[in-house]
């Protein structure tokens, strides 16, 4: 990448392309520019529209011989799947990708060369810098490193509205992050309406208190919203990834419906409290044809080709006392309670592959998830080399490098986190997705890295982008550059930090330099 320093700060772009280059002059927009689209780009130059009309005013009116041209170009394979190259000159911007998703990152890259006003929400009077708006000219080529770059939102534990999932979901666009893992059950709620089972929402939607606070919890989306989601999402080049706990972590569901559990007639409440719940579902047919048919509805609804099936923390307490869980290893001619851990997955992604879609799972040792499963690797980075030398693909999210709910710093005013250390900017920038010393076969199985938002401590939108922003930029732009030069990300975090201002991102502030930490 040519370093470009100041005074081109607007080409400070994150995340970092591969290849920048400023070429001489400015393109000037205004009410006269006109918007190009050639086949297949029309979806891009919706968006473009989308994004830009309300903050700047400007049309960008369809136009044969628009100055402004969107095309694909499906022959450049040297582009990949999401690739995109951008050339702006004073008299033309043309933007080309092999493929659509390329072309909408490419849009994200148009809307950071412009002035930082240009991301705001405009109104009746739109906000115009004083010289009108322009883009520096430049030519960039550019790809990311891994296919996988994305961000968990746990809306189980305290629920988000979908009007701030969606404003996530923009920000997660912005900074080229292509998929959203919405954590949507948990032992604290149930979020998603199965219209099979509608006491999930009705009862497992709902808490009495949240950790001794006296305050109820409740929320749930509808089918509509979720699905409006993923359409909104999917607009912007950003995939919605669900995630349904089984077979721990499964408090809320067995709240509404306690016969899916391990002890027939006992009647639990949503859980209140965080930590690991030692209730879990049975593993008798009807938790079967329970599980079938709740993934069936969340099929229909996320045509994404991944379910996530949680998976971990699943304490085998009650299957050691269920008559139940030792006729079902019996039957099955298991080892013991530990294996129906795995048969219980196993039963789930068979059900998936039936449906076209494929299982992920966390993982915290690297090697408890069935075949069939990407894992996750959560606890230790070294588990992940673990389950891709069984042959598994891993998306690498080590708690260490990739938890926001951990607090940024030591500071008397920050808010609460979870206990254990803090995860300041510099440790999310150094997560490494394939460690250099991993075998080759090992780091080829790596589909990228995302971060993790989970929300024991954090309740409020506000909060949560306090916690993700500026740290997820720091993920962002490591799951897409191999360039690693952190004096470099400073630098273009400091003029980052100016769009996500206008986009009202009250992130926390960016640490001052110390020498000592900036070293290359």
């Amino acid at each position: 990448m040519t370093d470009v320093a100041s005074p081109r700060p607007e080409l400070a772009l994150v995340p970092r392309p591969d290849s920048v280059t400023a070429l001489p002059g400015r393109f000037a927009l205004d009410h006269r520019t006109g918007l190009r689209a050639g086949p297949g780009a029309a979806a891009a130059a919706g968006l473009l529209r989308e994004l830009l009309t309300p903050a700047t005013g400007l049309t960008l009116a369809p136009d044969p011989d628009g100055r402004i041209a969107l095309l694909l170009t499906p022959g450049d394979e040297a582009l990949g799947a999401e690739g995109y190259a951008l050339t702006v000159r004073p008299d033309s911007v043309l933007l080309c990708a092999a493929r659509p998703e390329g072309l909408l990152h490419g849009v994200q890259t148009l809307r950071q060369l412009l002035p930082p006003e240009a991301l705001g929400a405009g109104g009746a009077q739109p906000r115009r810098p004083a010289d009108g708006w322009s883009l520096p000219c430049v030519r960039i080529t550019d790809r990311p490193r891994f296919a996988w770059r994305g961000a968990l939102l746990d809306v189980a534990r305290h629920f988000q509205p979908v009007a701030w999932v969606r404003r996530f979901v923009d920000l997660l666009a912005l900074h080229k992050l292509n998929v959203l893992h919405l954590h949507l059950t948990d032992d604290q709620g149930w979020r998603m309406p199965v219209a099979a089972y509608p006491r999930l929402t009705e009862v497992g939607g709902r808490r009495a208190e949240t950790a001794g606070d006296g305050i109820p919890h409740e929320g749930a989306y509808t089918r509509a919203e979720l699905a409006g989601l993923v359409a909104y999402a999917a607009r912007r080049g950003v995939t919605v990834v669900p995630e349904i706990e089984m077979p721990g972590h499964a408090r809320a569901a067995l709240a509404a419906y306690p016969e899916l559990g391990n002890r027939p007639g006992v009647r639990l409440d949503t859980w209140t409290r965080w930590g690991v719940c030692e209730n879990v579902f049975g593993v008798h047919d009807g938790v079967l044809d329970f599980c079938r048919g709740v993934l069936d509805e969340v099929a229909d609804v996320f045509p994404a080709p991944y379910v996530h099936l949680g998976g971990d923390e699943c304490p085998r307490t009650e299957w050691e006392r269920s008559p139940s869980a030792r006729a079902r290893i019996a039957a099955e001619g298991l080892a013991g309670p530990d294996a129906l851990h795995g048969w219980f997955l196993g039963e789930a992604a068979a059900h998936l592959a039936r449906l076209g879609r494929r299982p992920l799972g966390w993982t915290g040792t690297g090697t408890e998830l069935p075949a069939p499963f990407t894992a996750l690797a959560w606890l230790d980075a070294d588990h992940g080399r673990a389950a891709a030398l069984r042959g598994h693909d891993v998306i690498m999210t080590p708690y260490r490098s990739t938890y926001l709910d951990y607090p940024q710093s030591t500071d008397p005013g920050e808010p609460r986190g979870q206990d254990g250390g803090v995860l300041d900017l510099r440790g999310v920038y150094d997560n490494e997705p394939a460690p250099g010393h991993w075998e080759p076969e090992a780091a080829r199985r790596v589909l990228g890295t995302q971060a993790q938002l989970w929300t024991e401590y954090a309740r409020t939108p506000a909060e949560l982008e306090y916690l993700a922003f500026p740290r997820l930029c720091a993920l962002a732009d490591t799951a897409w550059s191999a360039h690693r030069d952190w004096p470099d990300f400073l630098r273009r975090q400091r003029h980052h930090q100016t769009r996500l201002a206008a986009l009202g991102v009250r992130g926390r502030s960016l640490p001052s330099p110390h020498p000592e930490r900036n070293a290359a």
